[in-house]
């Protein structure tokens, strides 16, 4: 694919062969964003982990500290009191029969998805449209619930949703390019901790083999996965 001048400018700023330390990844990360609106600030890691054994599958979530920069837009799944406390806590959409027919339909215009244990067995049918999306509710992410109220507040003040894919890659926000140097490093820092508390048992040798930060439509920035602590120092990553 062909690159913009503006693009290989950028990425001639950058040094392939060094590993980033967290600090310095996100000034560059802001210094060579080129779209002219608020860019996401991602990160992507390669995992030492076999996904196809069940044993090895690496799935959870953070809240991150400073948020996302995006306010989601959150569809509930439920009925009765349960409705109207997702509904008062801010969801977008609520419902149910009605809701499942849409989705049944096509429609996707949200970001996150809640659902009532009661209303799964229904949800469960939207499998082939939720689930290549990474939207399925899932109670091992707190979005299979009763407390729906605080499934939304959660999923709404910043809380993201990580999961491997079948080729170990695992991907996640920290941010907008409009967010200051430590509150993006912060945010990156909580998702780090959380990734490495779910290192499966079964994975052997090294857990995180490459990890790159990067803004949209921006070039890579290799990152050095191996500071897990003082993120916020100002020194030299490992080569």
């Amino acid at each position: 694919m062909k690159r913009s001048k503006t693009y290989r400018a950028n990425a001639e700023k950058i040094d392939p062969a060094k590993a980033y330390a967290p600090l310095e990844a996100v000034r560059l990360a802001k210094d060579t964003s080129a779209t002219k609106y608020d860019s996401t600030v991602e990160v992507a890691m390669r995992l030492g982990v076999d996904p196809r054994k069940a044993d090895q599958m690496v799935r959870g979530t953070v809240n991150l500290p400073h948020g996302t920069g995006k306010t989601a837009r959150v569809l509930v799944f439920a009925n009765g009191d349960k409705a109207e406390a997702a509904r008062e806590a801010g969801a977008d959409f609520v419902g149910s029969d009605d809701l499942l027919e849409k989705v049944a339909g096509g429609w996707l215009d949200f970001d996150a998805v809640v659902a009532t244990p009661d209303m799964m067995g229904k949800v469960g049918r939207l499998g082939k449209v939720l689930g290549p999306r990474g939207l399925m509710p899932n109670p091992k992410t707190g979005t299979v619930t009763m407390d729906t109220a605080k499934a939304v507040t959660d999923i709404k003040g910043g809380k993201i949703e990580f999961r491997v894919d079948k080729h170990a890659n695992l991907h996640f926000i920290i941010g907008k390019t409009s967010f200051d140097e430590k509150a993006l490093v912060e945010n990156y820092g909580a998702a780090l901790e959380e990734i490495l508390r779910l290192k499966p048992s079964a994975s052997k040798g090294r857990y995180i083999t490459k990890a790159t930060m990067t803004t949209t439509m921006g070039p890579g920035i290799p990152l050095d996965y191996n500071r897990t602590r003082n993120l916020l120092v100002e020194d030299e990553a490992t080569a």
